[in-house]
C-alpha cells in the first residue's frame, strides 16, 4: 500500500438509529464470487477508503488513526460519490474495534456496498523482519471480527497486506498463514455466519508465485478463501501483455479460490486514465479474476485520490472523472452460478524451503494466553517485578546466551516449521519461562543457589501447582516447551484497541506498537543457535485505559 499524510478532519453530524437491514449474501463457489439469492456473479467494483493508514510490513511507534466506518456524516458525504463510481465494496484498512459502526455500515448496506477490511492495525500487526504472532494480536485480529461479523455486508477479511515483500523476509509468511487460520476457526467457533479470510500480497517478480501457492497450499482450515492482489504494472495507455496482466492471469487460470485486485490504479503517468478497466472487467480476465479496488478515494500528499476532502465538502478529481467513465463501459459477462461447475478443486503445492522460500508447511501455534498465564503462574522462577519492559530485552540476551536449552519453549524457526509452545505468549511471560528452565537445569546441575538472581533481575515465587485445565495444557506443552498444544483457547486477550485522532501515522499490517499507541518495543540482540535464530525484537503490547458461504 501507498502511505499517505491526513489533511482533512471531518465534521460530525448525528443520525437517527436505525435497524440494521440485511444485503443479499455473497457466496464464493470455486474461483468466483455470486449473489446468493439469484445466482448472478459478482465482480468486485470496489475503492479503498480510508486515509492516513499504511499496511504494508513496516513498523512505527504511533498507533493514531481514524476508522471511517465510525464516522456517520463522512459515509453521509462519501457514498452518493462511490455511488457514482458504481462501487459495491470498499477496503478499509484499519478498524477501531471499540467504535461503534452501525450507522455507515446501514448507509453502505442501503446503496448496496459491501465491506472487506484489514484485521490489523497500525500498532498491532505482523512485522516482516521480526514477525510474531502471539495472544496481543489475537486478539486484535478476534476483536475486529467480533465487531464486523454481525454486518452482513462484511464481505470479507485481510489477515495481512504485504508482509512478506522479497525474499528474505518469506519466514514471515508462516505468521501470517497461522492469523489466517486462527481467524477462520475463531468464525467457526463463535457460530458466526461463514466470512473469507484471505491476504493482500505485492508485485514481487522473485516470491509472487511462492506466495500465492504458499497460502494455498495445505487443508482448507489453514489456507486462504481469496486472493488480493495489490498491482500497479499498468501505468497510462498500457495493454494486456505490456502491464504483464496476460502472465498474471495465465498464473492463476488454476486457482481454486476467488483472485482480485485488492489495489490497482499506477499513478506515475498523471492524470490516471485507468485504461486498465476495460480489460480487468473484459473477457481476457473475467474468468479468472474477481475484479478490483481502486487505490483510493482520498487525495493526499502521495497524489492517488479520487476526491478532495475540505471538512464537509468533496470536490471530484480528474482520476475521479476518468475511472467513472471507464467503469461505466465496462459490461463483464456474467456467469449464471447453477451452470457454473468448478474444475480448479485442487490446493497448490506448498513451495519448497530453500533460499528463495523460507517458511515450512507448520505453521506457529496458535495463541493461548490461558496457557502462558497458567506456565507463569507455575514458575520458581520468574522475572522480578521490578524489571521494566525496557531492560527484558538484555535478559533474553542474557538468559539464553547462557543456554539455548532454556529458550527452546520460545524459540521459532519457520524454515525448518519449529516453533516453541510458548513463543506466542508476551515477553514478560516468555521470559519468565527462559528464566525457570535455566534455574531448573542449574539446579540439577547442583548450581541452583544463585541461579535465580540475575543481579535482581529474576526471583522465586510461590508455585501454583497446574490442576484441571491449567494441568492438561502445560502437559500438552511438554517439559522443554516444545510439545503441541491441541487445546484451542477458552479465551481471548485483552489487547484489542482501537484508534484514535485524525491520523497522521503510517504503519498498518506489519506495525511493531501497541494498543491505543502505549506499548513500547523491547530490543532483544539477535542470537543464533546454528540455522535457529530468535528475533530482534519483541512488541509488548501495553493498554492504556456480505455473508459469506461456500457451496
Amino acid at each position: 500500500m501507498r502511505s499517505f499524510i491526513s489533511t482533512a478532519v471531518v465534521a460530525a453530524a448525528g443520525l437517527a438509529t436505525r435497524v440494521l437491514a440485511d444485503v443479499d449474501p455473497i457466496v464464493i463457489k470455486g474461483q468466483h464470487f455470486f449473489y446468493k439469492t439469484n445466482g448472478t456473479e459478482f465482480f468486485i467494483r470496489g475503492v479503498a477508503y480510508q486515509q492516513s493508514i499504511s499496511s504494508n510490513g513496516t513498523t512505527t511507534g504511533n498507533n493514531d488513526f481514524k476508522d471511517p466506518l465510525t464516522d456517520a456524516s463522512a459515509c453521509s458525504r462519501d457514498i452518493p460519490l462511490l455511488q457514482e463510481l458504481q462501487t459495491n465494496t470498499i477496503r478499509v484498512y484499519a478498524i477501531d474495534a471499540k467504535g461503534n459502526h452501525d450507522q455507515c455500515m446501514q448507509q453502505l448496506a442501503d446503496a448496496g456496498i459491501y465491506v472487506i477490511a484489514d484485521l490489523s492495525e497500525p500498532g498491532l500487526s505482523i512485522i516482516r523482519d521480526d514477525p510474531k504472532w502471539n495472544d496481543d494480536l489475537y486478539a486484535r485480529y478476534t476483536s475486529v471480527i467480533d465487531v464486523m461479523a454481525k454486518y452482513s455486508n462484511t464481505l470479507g477479511f485481510f489477515a495481512g497486506n504485504e508482509v512478506s515483500n522479497n525474499n528474505t523476509n518469506t519466514g514471515a509468511s508462516a505468521y501470517v498463514k497461522a492469523a489466517v487460520r486462527d481467524s477462520k476457526a475463531y468464525i467457526k467457533r463463535k457460530n458466526y455466519r461463514p466470512i473469507g479470510v484471505g491476504y493482500a500480497t505485492n508485485d514481487d517478480a522473485d516470491i509472487r508465485e511462492n506466495l500465492a501457492s504458499y497460502f494455498d497450499c495445505g487443508t482448507a482450515d489453514e489456507s486462504i478463501d481469496f486472493w488480493g492482489y495489490n498491482i500497479y504494472s499498468w501505468c497510462g495507455d498500457s495493454s494486456f501483455t505490456e502491464s504483464g496482466y496476460d502472465v498474471r492471469t495465465k498464473e492463476f487460470s488454476n486457482y481454486n479460490v476467488p483472485a482480485f485486485f485488492a489495489e490497482y490504479g499506477c499513478n506515475t503517468v498523471r492524470p490516471r486514465k485507468f485504461t486498465e478497466v476495460g480489460t480487468l472487467y473484459g473477457d481476457d480476465m473475467t474468468g479468472v479474476w474477481s475484479g478490483g479496488i481502486v487505490y483510493m478515494y482520498f487525495q493526499e500528499d502521495n497524489d492517488y485520490g479520487l476526491v478532495s476532502i475540505d471538512g464537509s465538502s468533496a470536490s471530484k478529481l480528474e482520476d475521479f472523472t476518468a475511472l467513472s467513465s471507464e467503469l461505466a463501459k465496462a459490461t463483464p459477462s456474467l456467469t449464471d452460478m447453477n451452470d457454473y461447475n468448478p474444475t480448479n478443486t485442487a490446493a497448490q503445492q506448498c513451495p519448497t524451503v530453500g533460499s528463495e522460500w523460507q517458511a515450512a508447511s507448520a505453521l506457529p501455534p496458535t495463541p493461548n494466553s490461558e496457557l502462558c498465564g497458567c506456565m507463569q503462574k507455575a514458575l520458581t522462577c520468574n522475572v522480578a517485578k521490578s524489571v521494566s519492559d525496557d531492560d527484558i530485552g538484555d535478559l533474553f540476551s542474557t538468559v539464553c546466551g547462557l543456554s539455548k536449552d532454556a529458550c527452546m519453549g520460545i524459540t521459532n524457526d519457520p524454515k525448518k516449521g519449529t516453533y516453541g509452545a510458548y513463543g506466542m505468549c508476551n515477553p514478560r511471560e516468555q521470559i519468565g519461562w527462559a528464566l525457570n528452565a535455566y534455574y531448573d537445569q542449574q539446579q540439577s546441575a547442583g548450581n541452583g543457589a544463585s541461579a535465580c538472581d540475575f543481579s535482581g533481575s529474576a526471583a522465586t515465587q510461590s508455585v501454583v501447582k497446574p490442576t484441571g485445565n491449567c494441568a492438561d495444557l502445560i502437559k500438552q506443552a511438554g517439559a522443554q516447551g516444545t510439545g503441541t498444544v491441541t487445546a484451542v483457547p477458552t479465551a481471548i486477550g485483552t489487547g484489542a484497541s482501537g484508534g484514535s485522532g485524525a491520523g497522521g501515522s503510517s504503519g498498518g499490517s506489519g506495525s511493531a506498537s501497541g494498543s491505543q499507541g502505549s506499548a513500547n518495543l523491547v530490543s532483544i540482540p539477535s542470537f543464533a543457535f546454528g540455522a535457529l535464530q530468535m528475533g530482534l525484537y519483541i512488541t509488548v503490547a501495553v493498554l492504556s485505559g456480505a455473508a459469506m458461504i461456500w457451496l
